[in-house]
């Protein structure tokens, strides 16, 4: 039996190739609304974090989510992200 491919997504943050279900994708619906889509599946254009504090302030820096989904992107949603990113972590523990 031939393995089943596993999707690689690169984090805007460290730029390391990992498996899509091992990032948090933030996306732009087709309307413009800009969410955290933790299911994978929302309709949409999709950026990608690993669950790294360190990652979602360099790609908040450089601005590298609002790159890569072409519109601003509301300081509720880098909140949301780093809540995420928190319960993530002491799931982990």
């Amino acid at each position: 039996m031939a393995q089943k491919k596993i999707p690689l997504r690169q984090c805007l943050g460290c730029r390391q190739a990992l498996p899509k279900r091992e990032l948090i994708r933030v996306v732009r619906s087709p309307e413009g609304e800009i969410a955290l889509d933790l299911k994978g599946k929302a309709p949409g254009r999709g950026a990608y974090l690993c669950g790294q504090p360190a990652c979602l302030k360099k790609a908040r820096k450089s601005r590298a989510i609002e790159r890569a989904l072409g519109v601003a992107v509301p300081d509720e949603v880098y909140d949301r992200l780093e809540q995420q990113m928190e319960q993530e972590g002491a799931n982990d523990q």
